[in-house]
């Protein structure tokens, strides 16, 4: 058996050294995009007090603009003033519309969105080149950043500075610049194999899969022939110092190399399109109370930071105010910025909801509200619900790509079987995560990216992985090759 071991580890070693290799250095790429990578210098989006007072009627703004039926109505805080943003479809571009007057303003969704991405990017000035929108992933713009469509602005500056903007949520869904680019580029031609064409999808899954593979076997012929060889003396050169590193490393590169294929096996194929989903439009009849003109009694003792229109399950219309979080503190330098991309700042607090006919208070509230978003969007009655939980921070299968927060959390049984996330602010579908699926989200979160260190600071957590992946490659890639041309003369 010793024998045969040797014969296997030994016979794969130029595959696994090579995939150990090739893997292991475009892999230090990512620690390097997400330490130092270009990055917005304002964390929240634009705030501006929220004043109705001298606003038309709701109704009357909206019926005069012809609009019956949207999917989101909410304020959005514009460059001058604040706005009206009416989503009629998930795809077309947003319409705004002056408060004050009722007036559209023509084709201002681009325009809202270089307006953010200066914000985000504090160049309130700077000049911008071209805004463009996109509607579906790509190399410059992957999956893993969740949102679509998004506007992708881009400055006219050398630096090749970029921002894609997500103007429904107004969020910063990503920013590159030339550096960016060309490290982002060279990760996803080494590491995932972006540069095979469309139509070699599955081959390009399979062939990483086998190599990466042979890098797991291998590695696991190698913890065998440390068990069953045993050697009271060390050997000298190359052979020794190899020796030496498996017993450190043999661990971590099985970590690294079986989350890689179970990753790439499962999520291989790159989704063409978000799955994130808007609810289905809401009728905007029934606007009789004029919150306008109640404005200063309603916010005598709240403090709005948002205002958006609903809907529950009977049709009812809905003004939802959400109030700040009285233990928000919002990150205020590059560091801090930096880590709470990852690890979320939850932005609002609670949330009032007003009858928009009545004007009376709706008792039932945000989790209330929750639970039908949840129903509307599974089409599953509640008692299919074994959990809610409102989620505040980015981790675990709610992670940093989805870029909004809080949402409601909803375990369902069968037959669903998976965490449904809503958000109750515009009625979104977050995420949806099965529950089949979460074993290898835990698998590529603590195998792969070493989540488990998370708690010693992302920085702490990039550098001990990036050792980690050095001492691999140099002394079990470098030393093992060594050693077998050794043998072999």
């Amino acid at each position: 058996m010793k024998i045969s071991v040797l014969k296997l580890h030994r016979a794969l070693a130029l595959f696994g050294f090579a995939a150990m290799l090739l893997w292991g250095a475009s892999g230090l790429l990512h620690p390097w995009l997400t330490t130092f990578g270009v990055q917005q210098a304002v964390f929240a989006p634009p705030q501006r007090a929220l004043n109705l007072n001298q606003a038309l009627p709701f109704q009357q703004l909206l019926k005069q603009t012809g609009i019956e039926q949207a999917q989101s109505v909410r304020l959005a805080v514009g460059e001058s003033a604040n706005l009206l943003q009416v989503t009629e479809s998930q795809f077309a571009p947003r319409r705004y519309f002056d408060l004050n007057t009722g007036l559209e303003l023509p084709d201002h969704d681009p325009v809202y969105a270089a307006f953010l991405a200066r914000h985000y990017l504090n160049a309130p000035y700077a000049e911008i080149a071209k805004v463009e929108r996109i509607d579906t992933f790509s190399n410059d713009y992957p999956s893993v950043n969740r949102l679509l469509p998004v506007y992708r602005v881009q400055f006219d500056r050398p630096d090749g500075l970029n921002a894609y903007v997500y103007t429904e949520t107004a969020s910063l869904a990503a920013v590159s610049d030339n550096t960016k680019h060309r490290v982002q580029t060279a990760f996803q031609w080494l590491h995932t194999w972006s540069w095979m064409p469309k139509a070699a999808e599955t081959p390009r899954v399979l062939l990483i899969a086998m190599l990466v593979g042979v890098l797991f076997t291998m590695a696991c012929s190698g913890l065998a022939m440390l068990v069953l060889i045993r050697r009271k003396v060390r050997t000298a050169g190359a052979k020794g110092w190899h020796r030496i590193a498996g017993y450190a490393l043999v661990v971590p590169v099985l970590m690294f190399s079986f989350s890689g294929v179970y990753h790439v096996v499962q999520h291989g194929w790159p989704e063409e399109q978000s799955k994130l989903a808007m609810r289905p439009a809401i009728q905007l009849q029934n606007l009789d109370f004029a919150i306008h003109s109640s404005w200063a009694e309603i916010t005598r003792d709240l403090q709005v930071t948002g205002l958006s229109l609903v809907a529950n399950q009977n049709g009812e219309l809905l003004y939802r105010l959400a109030l700040p979080n009285p233990k928000n503190g919002l990150p205020d330098n590059a560091q801090a910025i930096r880590t709470a991309r990852f690890d979320g700042v939850q932005p609002t607090g609670p949330a009032v909801y007003l009858n928009a006919k009545t004007g009376i208070l709706w008792q039932d509230g945000d989790r209330e509200m929750a639970h039908q978003l949840a129903q509307l969007h599974t089409g599953l009655p509640r008692e299919a619900v074994q959990q809610v939980s409102l989620v505040t921070r980015f981790g675990g299968d709610y992670d940093f790509r989805n870029k909004r927060l809080p949402v409601w959390k909803f375990e369902y049984g069968a037959p669903l079987n998976a965490s449904v996330f809503v958000d109750t602010a515009t009625g979104v579908l977050a995420d949806i995560t099965l529950n089949s699926a979460k074993p290898e989200i835990w698998s590529f979160s603590m195998l792969h990216k070493w989540s488990f260190l998370g708690g010693l600071g992302r920085n702490v957590q990039n550098i001990v992985m990036c050792v980690v992946v050095v001492l691999a490659m140099v002394m079990m890639a470098g030393f093992g090759l060594r050693s077998r041309r050794s043998v072999a003369r």
